[in-house]
């Protein structure tokens, strides 16, 4: 980091509040934000790490109408939700605030009314999308269609989630309102527009040039693309119901756009934050010797990296980010994480069924971080890594160092004897650990360094399995002593170097180690001779953390698999009604209960089962289409419905005289539609067996 640094403001993305946080969210932003802003505490920096619920987004208003309820009972609903998921969770924001706060619209407004005073805006009357049917335009949110790019037939007006490619809502195939379902008309609406082709060459210039190296390369990549397809107007206002009113003459149902908006909130965050703690709010965000950092997920790079710096270059009064370093995507177990399916992991869910393991899920997240491309999480790779891992490398490096310094010492830190060369290459290789760390830190690489840090456990674990102090206690006590103490300075290292990945950890070995509160930092590791002097009195040992059981794992798995079953039977297709036909014709249908009595499979036949069937009329030939859901032993025996009076018909030259009746279910599957009554002949007639 540069000398002249003298604060730093973190943003993490403001999580919609139209649902809770799920993991998802926290491994694309918020774990390596708080990694990042704890980290930097711990190094003595003027952080200002903040965040807020993005409260006006078009989801909101998709989620109020579908629940029956207004957009402001959707935010205050989540908005508690979230914010006590991300405090219980243990991300530490110095404020969390909400764009529905008072100081937000006035941040807002205020920001649009420079920026309109200065002519910074292109005031323009656009064709516009509108509903007839809601009589009302069309947000990028209430338009869905097929992406001009992929062809993905459920895009949104303002972006597509299945290549990640921003359009206009103009720009979708066939588009549909996503309130009604009519086809939208164009209609003609004022609207004011950022122009971003103005800001195109300073954008070249400040991120292709100036941040070349130091952007990760899927950022760099997506900004270059963008900008090399020549940057056009945004509007920064819609019209819409709920938002911030737009503060001039003539907006009337107007309001800022989200994206307009939203990013603002970073700001206003801060300004709340700075009058609660008492300090200047501007050099935050003001002062070239401030460095700003956004944590964001990919679909929001363009956002954070074009649009809100233009922004910001526009007012002409703040600094820019330094860098953007956005995360892939996380999927779940082999698929996309969706809220509206409910196929994700939900924070504050996981902290009712794991309570007491936050560092677990952290741990696992930042183990398995989509920094570079997605990634996929599994349950039974969360199981893996907690028995494996922290269990087994971790955890038992500490619990063997503190159990075996009560079972000799009585939990005092022994007195060395005179180092050998290993002890000193142990120590050595111990104090070149904090740098490691931090390089990876600073270059945003998180995965990297807790690997890191996980090898400060390794060493530990191979120092101990080498010496073997269990069996030197009954030959060599001196020895014992030097190598006790010095396992229990790699445990002191530990409970500083994991508290930005494992802060619950960190504040459970302190307590165990008795050194809360005692000013052995980070940087001491690598300038102190020792961490823990001799007579240091330990506390009792504690397991930092427990193997997780299969059935606990059953049970996440057995959540995902009902939220697909509903999935399904939400989206299952049901055949449409077809053509009316009168009670006169029903009744020339002949339809019996009949018994299967033999069946094989019809050669070179994929689907067909030649069946004799008992319709207590006669027994007579039928072929149905049943192969794949049924073999020839199976059916046997079976009751069945049949239409005994169709026109026989050859199928592969064997006569079938009649259809056996059949339903389907959502996955494909066949089954018969069964008659209640046993005996073979009885008739079917107006939805009832007539014997």
């Amino acid at each position: 980091m540069s000398q002249d640094i003298q604060r730093i403001t973190i943003t993490a993305a403001l999580p919609y509040t139209n649902g809770p946080v799920h993991i998802g969210h926290l491994a694309g932003v918020y774990v390596p934000a708080d990694i990042y802003a704890r980290f930097q505490r711990i190094q003595g920096q003027d952080v200002a790490f903040v965040c807020g619920s993005d409260e006006h987004g078009v989801p909101i208003t998709l989620k109020a109408k579908k629940e029956g309820i207004t957009p402001q009972q959707v935010v205050d609903k989540y908005h508690g939700i979230i914010k006590k998921s991300f405090e219980d969770f243990g991300i530490t924001f110095d404020n969390y605030s909400r764009t529905t706060a008072q100081i937000h619209h006035d941040t807002a407004s205020e920001f649009f009314k420079k920026l309109y005073d200065e002519g910074k805006f292109v005031e323009e009357v656009t064709e516009q999308l509108y509903d007839a049917e809601a009589n009302q335009f069309l947000a990028d949110r209430f338009v869905v269609g097929t992406c001009p790019k992929c062809g993905n037939e459920e895009s949104y007006g303002d972006q597509c989630e299945n290549c990640g490619t921003s359009h206009n809502a103009t720009d979708l195939i066939n588009p549909k309102s996503a309130i009604t379902g009519a086809i939208p008309t164009l209609k003609e609406t004022k609207h004011w527009f950022l122009p971003l082709d103005q800001y195109e060459g300073w954008l070249k210039e400040w991120i292709l040039e100036e941040h070349k190296k130091d952007w990760k390369t899927n950022v760099y990549g997506q900004c270059k693309s963008w900008i090399d397809d020549g940057l056009r107007p945004r509007a920064v206002t819609r019209d819409l119901d709920w938002g911030i009113p737009v503060p001039i003459d003539g907006a009337e149902g107007k309001v800022l756009y989200v994206w307009f908006d939203a990013p603002i909130g970073y700001i206003s965050a801060t300004k709340e934050w700075a009058a609660r703690e008492g300090k200047d709010w501007e050099p935050y965000w003001k002062d070239k010797n401030t460095k700003l950092l956004h944590f964001i997920g990919k679909d929001n790079i363009v956002f954070h990296c074009i649009i809100f710096p233009s922004m910001l270059k526009a007012d002409g009064s703040y600094i820019v980010p330094e860098n953007v370093p956005a995360n892939e995507f996380l999927n779940l177990e082999g698929n996309k994480i969706s809220t509206s399916k409910n196929w994700a992991v939900w924070l504050h869910e996981y902290l009712e069924d794991f309570p007491g393991q936050q560092d677990v899920l952290r741990y696992v997240l930042t183990a398995n971080a989509p920094e570079t491309k997605d990634n996929d999480f599994t349950w039974s790779d969360f199981q893996q890594r907690n028995n494996s891992e922290l269990v087994a490398i971790f955890g038992n490096f500490i619990n063997r160092a503190t159990v075996l310094t009560h079972k000799y010492y009585d939990g005092v830190i022994p007195e060395p004897g005179s180092l050998t060369e290993v002890d000193e290459q142990t120590l050595k290789e111990l104090k070149a650990y904090p740098a490691v760390i931090e390089s990876s830190i600073e270059r945003y690489r998180f995965r990297e360094a807790q690997q890191e840090l996980m090898n400060v456990a390794r060493l530990g674990n191979k120092y101990l399995a080498d010496e073997e102090p269990w069996k030197t206690i009954k030959t060599d006590e001196e020895r014992t002593k030097t190598v006790m103490f010095v396992a229990m300075q790699i445990a002191a290292a530990l409970s500083h170097l994991c508290e930005p990945f494992l802060p619950h950890t960190s504040a459970t070995l302190k307590s165990v180690l008795n050194i809360a509160g005692n000013d052995n930092e980070w940087r001491y590791i690598s300038v102190r001779r020792f961490l823990l002097e001799p007579g240091h009195q330990i506390a009792p040992s504690q397991l930092l953390f427990s193997k997780i059981e299969d059935d606990q794992i059953q049970k996440q798995l057995d959540k995902l698999e009902a939220s697909k079953k509903a999935n399904e039977a939400m989206n299952a297709t049901v055949e449409p009604q077809k053509d009316t036909i009168q009670f006169d014709d029903f009744t020339k249908l002949d339809m019996r209960v009949g018994t299967i009595i033999e069946a094989e499979k019809m050669p070179k036949a994929k689907k067909l089962l030649v069946l004799k069937v008992d319709t207590g009329i006669d027994v007579r030939t039928i072929v149905s289409g049943i192969a794949e859901s049924f073999s020839a032993e199976e059916v046997i025996g079976k009751k069945v419905t049949v239409l005994v009076n169709l026109a026989p018909r050859a199928l592969r030259g064997v006569e079938s005289q009649g259809m056996i009746l059949m339903t389907e279910t959502p996955d494909g599957k066949l089954v018969f539609v069964n008659p209640d009554a046993t005996d073979e002949g009885t008739m079917v007639k107006n939805g009832a067996t007539i014997n």
